[in-house]
């Protein structure tokens, strides 16, 4: 009985010991060079998908509230020179006024060198369009900004923690193997503990898929809006109204 009872204390004490060594503290405890490597790359890109995550949340939401309000207000004006104005007035950071001022520029440029070369390489309705593309490029551009630290993210660090893994079981497997000790409780805890890294990759991972689809379909629907609104500035920059409108007085 006493022999019985010595036997299961000892194994309760090896199995509390393994254990322990899966926790996380233990890990940071036990790290080496390469450890330590693998765990700040896994930092450093949760901090970089935490930051865009939270950026592009931001410009879609504060974007979604101002680009109808920007549009509308834009096309209700009776008055070119002050739709214009007040395109102007919009912050930097605001697309669609900028892609009004393009063609704007870009109506006016051509008006200013009538009887050039320039008008008679491009018609107005060619020229107006140009800088359309261009603007409507830039600003969609503008909107992907941090979209492929958020896809490097999500499918790198998955691989990033099993490395750390392979590592972690490669040296667990060698303390093993010195010291002799096969059993499950001598097992158990060192491959846990490199289990970890995988999970941190997963666990870094995943936020970033996700919000990477996330922003895929707002940028989407933006830039729906970018064409459709540039397709309306053309009709109106090239000939004086936007299409089922009477001519606009300017």
């Amino acid at each position: 009985m006493l022999q019985e009872t010595t036997t299961a204390a000892a194994a309760g004490g090896n199995n509390a010991e393994a254990l322990n060594q899966m926790s996380f503290a233990h890990l940071l405890q036990n790290f080496d060079f390469v450890g330590w490597v693998v765990f700040i790359t896994l930092a450093l890109m949760s901090i970089l998908s935490v930051y865009w995550i939270v950026i592009n949340f931001i410009k879609n939401m504060r974007l979604r509230g101002t680009s109808d309000r920007v549009i509308g207000t834009f096309w209700e004006t009776p008055n070119a020179q002050d739709a214009i104005r007040y395109m102007e007035e919009q912050s930097r950071a605001e697309p669609f006024s900028k892609i009004a001022l393009d063609a704007a520029q870009a109506a006016a440029h051509h008006q200013r060198h009538e009887g050039s070369r320039l008008v008679e390489s491009l018609n107005r309705s060619e020229f107006v369009d140009r800088a359309l593309r261009q603007a409507v490029t830039r600003e969609s551009m503008r909107l992907e900004s941090g979209l492929t630290v958020l896809a490097t993210v999500g499918s790198t660090a998955p691989f990033v923690g099993l490395l750390g893994t392979v590592w972690g079981i490669y040296h667990a497997l060698i303390k093993i193997g010195a010291t002799g000790q096969a059993s499950i409780d001598a097992v158990a805890g060192p491959v846990g503990e490199a289990l970890i890294m995988t999970a941190i990759g997963l666990f870094v991972a995943i936020p970033a898929v996700l919000a990477y689809n996330f922003f895929i379909r707002l940028n989407r629907v933006t830039n729906n809006k970018f064409d459709t609104f540039a397709h309306d500035l053309h009709d109106f920059f090239a000939t004086g109204a936007r299409v089922g409108e009477l001519p606009a007085k300017r």
